[in-house]
């Protein structure tokens, strides 16, 4: 089989066996799609947030919630920002949701239980491995303004974490300003995970930066390649703290070669360049 049919046959397997083709989902009278969409809502959430977490239309989600309300599980109000509507669990979807915690636990029980041991290691780590791996499908990486609320989220969260690793500290004054830098933003279903940015008339990179919960899904690895994809001449540059061994191991992988110092940069101790 080659990829693809290998993909399709996977995907076919997996629906039948957890159950997604049925209407009625873990015996609860409603499809995968509303029951996820309970689960999801736990204590509560805004529907633009709950729409980019599950990254579902709209008008499909909207579908979902008012099937939802009918049944009583749950409710939805204005919330602080009152363009944006509120959605919670009444009483009754509180406790429809913990009988769907239930249930869950006792579908993936029987899900292992007519397999050996050793299979259910593989299996488990398989899953896991899959996991990993379409959860690094999800992520969208873009160009945008520096100035953007993600942007300076991503900024921030790189800054504080430079203090911390570093021995003497980081002052993002003292460092060289990227005020000419062209920006890119990664998120993994709307949230901010990562960043990088790219001075184009140079080809000099600086500014990458994953978040952790983001990181073994070679986010960083991707970052770069697009940073790449954005220079406009035949070397790319930059440079790094001998703090962040994992970004020096990033740069030589993906063929960059370490050189004499190209710039004043006081927190770099490792220069490298790489020609496309």
């Amino acid at each position: 089989m080659d990829d693809v049919a290998r993909v399709r046959s996977f995907n076919r397997t997996v629906t039948e066996r957890v159950g997604a083709l049925q209407d009625s989902y873990l015996d609860l009278g409603r499809p995968l799609g509303a029951n996820r969409v309970l689960w999801e809502i736990g204590d509560g959430t805004d529907l633009r947030a709950l729409r980019a977490r599950l990254d579902l239309d709209s008008g499909y989600l909207s579908r979902l919630i008012a099937g939802l309300q009918r049944e009583g599980l749950v409710e939805t109000a204005p919330g602080e920002d009152k363009r944006v509507r509120r959605v919670t669990l009444t009483a009754k979807g509180r406790a429809e949701r913990e009988l769907l915690d239930r249930r869950s636990d006792e579908f993936a029980r029987d899900l292992l239980e007519p397999l050996g041991e050793r299979q259910r290691r593989q299996l488990i780590e398989a899953m896991a491995t899959v996991e990993r791996l379409l959860t690094a499908g999800l992520v969208e990486i873009a160009v945008e303004e520096p100035d953007t609320p993600d942007a300076r989220y991503c900024l921030e969260r790189y800054y504080a974490e430079l203090d911390e690793r570093f021995p003497e500290g980081f002052d993002a004054a003292a460092s060289i300003p990227t005020d000419e830098f062209t920006f890119i933003v990664a998120r993994l279903r709307g949230e901010p995970v990562g960043c990088g940015a790219i001075r184009l008339a140079d080809s000099y990179i600086k500014r990458m930066w994953v978040a952790p919960a983001a990181r073994g899904l070679g986010l960083g690895r991707r970052i770069l390649l697009e940073l790449e994809k954005l220079s406009r001449t035949g070397d790319v540059r930059l440079e790094t703290h001998d703090a962040l061994p994992e970004a020096i191991n990033l740069y030589r992988s993906m063929g960059y070669v370490e050189v004499e110092p190209f710039n004043d940069e006081p927190y770099a101790h490792h220069w490298f360049v790489k020609r496309l």
